[in-house]
């Protein structure tokens, strides 16, 4: 794809129609964790990690958290690779998994736009070394595979970009157990 100029509205609005797309196919019970990785640098048509964008990851986290209410989710945003891939959600949110709390503030080259924008845009933020999520997109290939539920399921969005960035969507299920005398759907009596 030709790197082409972004519009921040256009990026919000591309955030949000990822999220509800994939939310409507793989509904995710209200309380659950949409996790969300983006590089800002290869949303804007950088290379990841070398040309953060605070205005971007301001679009991206707008976009995303008008989603997530809508959905009466969870938003956790990951870090860079410089936190550890550290995650910013509500402390609420933490509260109610019982997350774990680390000591870091995520800044622009040290957790990324996107993670510094929900840092200061939830009103009671808290970053967590990890979490299992219900679901998620990766915006400019971060990696939060690491940060979803054990079966992860890949989901192909109609738009396979934001920005200049490509973006993959993933929803968990239980995991299938029993064998070949095992049922998956429950039966009609």
């Amino acid at each position: 794809m030709e790197s082409r100029q972004v519009n921040l509205k256009e990026i919000s609005e591309q955030v949000s129609k990822a999220v509800d797309e994939l939310l409507q196919a793989h509904p995710v019970k209200k309380g659950g964790i949409l996790v969300i990785g983006c590089s800002s640098s290869e949303i804007g048509g950088g290379l990841i990690g070398h040309a953060s964008n605070a205005d971007i990851g301001k679009a991206v986290f707008g976009g995303a958290w008008k989603a997530c209410r809508q959905y009466g989710l969870y938003l956790a945003a990951q870090c860079c690779e410089h936190l550890n891939r550290a995650l910013v959600i509500p402390q609420e949110c933490a509260e109610k998994y019982g997350y774990e709390q680390v000591m870091v503030v995520p800044w622009l080259k040290g957790g990324g736009s996107f993670a510094t924008a929900a840092y200061y845009g939830f009103e009671d933020p808290c970053v967590v070394e990890s979490i299992q999520a219900d679901a998620g997109i990766d915006i400019g290939s971060t990696l939060i595979g690491m940060h979803l539920k054990r079966v992860a399921v890949p989901f192909r969005l109609s738009d396979s970009h934001i920005g200049n960035a490509y973006v993959t969507a993933a929803y968990t299920r239980p995991k299938l157990i029993g064998g070949e005398r095992a049922r998956y759907a429950a039966e009609i009596r």
